[in-house]
C-alpha cells in the first residue's frame, strides 16, 4: 500500500529525496512518519508530517539529529509525501522506511513505530565520508 523510494549512494554533505506513494490508501485522512533503521540498531522515528485536515494541518516533527537539515512535506493530490535530506552526515546510513497513521493528533505525538498502521518497503541510504 505504500512504496518508498529514492535511496542510493550519497557523499558526506549531499543531497537525497526519498519519496513516499500511496495506492490504495485514503491517504489524505492519514499522517505520515519516515523512519530508519541503521546497522545494529533499532528503528528510529526521523520525521513525520501531520494530515491536511486535522487539529494541527500539515504540522511537522524531526528528530533532534535531522533538525534543519531534512524537511518532510506531502502532496495529497499525488498521494506521496516526500523527505528531503540535506548535508549527509555518515550516520545517516541507514534504511529508510515511510508509515501512515490515522489520527487528528499533531504528529509530535507519534515518534513511535507500534503508532502507525502501514509500512512501505525499506530504501536504503548510504552515505560516505
Amino acid at each position: 500500500q505504500l512504496q518508498a523510494s529514492g535511496g542510493g549512494l550519497v557523499q558526506a554533505g549531499g543531497s537525497l529525496r526519498l519519496s513516499c506513494a500511496a495506492s490504495t490508501l485514503p491517504f489524505s485522512t492519514y499522517a505520515v512518519g519516515w523512519f530508519r533503521r541503521a546497522p545494529g540498531k533499532e528503528r528510529e522515528f526521523v520525521a513525520g508530517i501531520s494530515r491536511s485536515v486535522s487539529r494541527n494541518p500539515g504540522n511537522t516533527a524531526y528528530a533532534d539529529s535531522v533538525k534543519g537539515r531534512f524537511t518532510v512535506s506531502r502532496d495529497d493530490a499525488k498521494k506521496s509525501a516526500y523527505l528531503q535530506m540535506n548535508s549527509h552526515i555518515p550516520e545517516d546510513t541507514a534504511d529508510y522506511f515511510c508509515a501512515v497513521a490515522f489520527t487528528f493528533s499533531s504528529i509530535r505525538y507519534y515518534t513511535s513505530p507500534s503508532q502507525y498502521s502501514y509500512w512501505g518497503q525499506g530504501t536504503q541510504v548510504t552515505v560516505s565520508s
